[in-house]
């Protein structure tokens, strides 16, 4: 089922303003967690878990933020 040019805008707004800050609180508390069992690695790879949990919430979610900041196609400019 596709989703209206303002469907989408509502959906994206509603992830950026909740889902986003919650996925971040969510990583970040499971990162510290799993890295505190294993032990502290190096600095890098700490740094590359972190900057991978930073972006692999943008996949799942591409179709959603395809086009939100154009005007919708009903819409005049």
């Amino acid at each position: 089922m596709a989703l209206s040019h303002k469907a989408k805008r509502r959906w994206a707004l509603l992830i950026l303003v909740i889902g986003l800050p919650v996925y971040m609180i969510l990583a970040s508390v499971l990162a510290t967690t799993v890295l505190g069992w294993l032990g502290r690695p190096s600095i890098l790879l700490e740094l590359l878990i972190y900057v991978a949990l930073g972006v692999i919430w943008v996949f799942p979610l591409k179709k959603v933020f395809m086009g939100v900041g154009q005007a919708g196609p009903d819409e005049e400019q």
